[in-house]
């Protein structure tokens, strides 16, 4: 009778400890865990960056808030994915209107070695007039790249040059600096632009 008892005991023990570590993996690692927020691109209230446009003007985070942004990192050598978005961001602001025009669209390079002020004037003239180029200093750009979570690479190729992999996606925040979404590069427009008015809702009705 005694063992009996023990072993109801011992078997509702071990039943409590496994109803415990099932529901502390579901609120960590399971279902019910909350979404990283150290994965989630910051603030531009939290960001330090400084940076120079392809006109030569200094610009921060500071520059970006007060009308939605959309931000996306790049280089000028690359071959298909960059100038692929940009002129999907072109396309994005021409289909918005005058709605597009409270817009500001950003392309911050991850080559500053080779995308100096000329090269990135050169380069984002051949898009929409609304997106601005920026360069910097190496750790300059890496300081911006930390507060969006972009990460990006060097990667050498044959004859002794070189390409960059990187973060691909369109960040979008509203005018009070606050992130909102991310545009894939490869999501069709009509799922792209309901993001981008949700930008602009926000900053509209400031929530």
């Amino acid at each position: 009778m005694r063992r009996a008892t023990v072993l109801a005991w011992g078997g509702a023990g071990l039943g409590a400890l496994g109803l415990a570590l099932f529901i502390g993996w579901w609120r960590v690692d399971g279902p019910g865990a909350p979404e990283p927020q150290a994965l989630r691109p910051a603030a531009l209230t939290d960001m330090t960056f400084r940076l120079i446009d392809h006109e030569g003007r200094h610009v921060g985070p500071g520059t970006l808030i007060g009308r939605p942004a959309m931000v996306f990192f790049g280089f000028t050598y690359c071959p298909d994915i960059c100038p692929t978005t940009l002129s999907e961001i072109s396309g994005w602001l021409d289909e918005l209107g005058a709605a597009g025009e409270g817009i500001q669209a950003v392309f911050i390079t991850v080559d500053p070695t080779r995308d100096t002020v000329d090269a990135m004037a050169g380069y984002v003239g051949a898009f929409h007039p609304s997106i601005s180029g920026l360069t910097g200093t190496e750790a300059e750009i890496a300081r911006a790249a930390e507060g969006f979570r972009v990460r990006y690479e060097q990667v050498p190729t044959e004859g002794g040059d070189y390409t960059m992999n990187h973060t691909a996606g369109v960040f979008l925040y509203d005018a009070a600096g606050r992130f909102v979404s991310i545009v894939d590069p490869h999501e069709p427009r009509d799922v792209a632009l309901p993001k981008i008015r949700r930008a602009l809702d926000a900053a509209a009705s400031g929530s």
